[in-house]
């Protein structure tokens, strides 16, 4: 890989992450705006997380679910509805 080049996950994975943060946090009653001040980011980066248009670091993974009240792999795993593991 050249140095030129970025290494960028799927977009499968980023539009996984992005359905299980709109999900859970429209269950938790937040607006993006709320979330946002909640984790210490942007509105507008939270909104781009939401449309999957971020590689989101692993410190930010773990601030995102934090806020959620759910592990890292519950933002990673395709279909967390009936799996998620409360902390």
């Amino acid at each position: 890989m050249s140095s030129t080049q970025l290494r960028k996950p799927s977009p499968a994975l980023r539009q996984i992450l992005a359905r299980n943060v709109v999900r859970l946090r429209c269950a938790k009653g937040l607006s993006q705006e709320a979330f946002a001040d909640v984790c210490g980011l942007h509105r507008t980066y939270v909104g781009s997380v939401e449309r999957g248009e971020r590689n989101v670091t692993l410190s930010t993974l773990e601030v995102l679910a934090n806020a959620l009240k759910v592990s890292v792999i519950d933002l990673l795993t395709k279909s967390t509805e009936g799996s998620r593991r409360s902390r």
